[in-house]
């Protein structure tokens, strides 16, 4: 299982990249994997602002629907788009061409409520 140590994830399996005030959003190889082969994404959030837990979307695979939540509170700025066509990306590359949102966060980000790398391998193994 692939935990990249420069992330930081929630116990809801998503993982966030800050760059500044700027977060790239998408979720963990662990949940993938958990999903199984992921058929759609369903993202609409563009240009609200949500509250860290607030859902975001849903991903849709073979076995289930799971709700996607936001880790930090701002605004959804940019969705990948090559999802919509191409979903099965994230089982792929889920940390990479996989993300699923870009986000500009509003407030002073509360990494303690995020996990490590080792936290998280903790949490899943």
């Amino acid at each position: 299982m692939n935990i990249p140590t420069n992330l930081k994830y929630t116990k809801d399996h998503e993982w966030i990249k800050f760059d500044d005030d700027l977060a790239t959003i998408g979720i963990t190889d662990f949940a993938q994997g958990e999903l199984g082969d992921i058929v759609y994404i369903e993202i609409e959030t563009l240009n609200e602002n949500l509250n860290a837990e607030d859902v975001f979307g849903s991903v849709e695979a073979v076995k289930t629907v799971s709700d996607l939540f936001m880790p930090v509170s701002g605004e959804v700025i940019e969705i990948n788009e090559v999802l919509e066509d191409k979903p099965e990306i994230v089982n792929e590359d889920p940390y990479g061409s996989g993300w699923m949102v870009k986000v500009k966060c509003n407030n002073p980000i509360k990494s303690e409520d995020l996990l490590d790398a080792e936290q998280y391998k903790t949490l899943v193994t």
